[in-house]
């Protein structure tokens, strides 16, 4: 229930369209985050801008890299491995703009 609370909490959670690669668009409902991130490379550190998503499992059971997800008019494409919480609730992923 708390789960729930967060996702719909209009602070908190958006509203997101998800579509599996050959799919059908789902209406779903994530956590945006873009966080500012820095990489160490040898002796430089770089600064990147990010943008990762929490979507529930309930809503998202699979979501692969390649799949898409569209944020107020936003596209986005998941790149890399999406990853769950400990109690398997939450998938994490990273986009990239379209």
């Amino acid at each position: 229930m708390a789960l729930d609370a967060l996702f719909t909490d209009g602070n908190i959670g958006v509203d997101a369209v998800y579509t599996a690669d050959g799919g059908a668009p789902v209406l779903v409902r994530a956590v945006l985050r873009r966080a500012d991130e820095i990489t160490g490379f040898g002796d430089a550190r770089l600064w990147s801008e990010t943008t990762r998503i929490d979507l529930r499992v309930a809503e998202v059971p699979a979501p692969r890299p390649g799949d898409r997800v569209e944020i107020a008019g936003e596209g986005f494409l998941i790149q890399g491995e999406p990853v769950r919480d400990r109690e398997r609730l939450v998938w994490t992923v990273d986009l990239r703009p379209v």
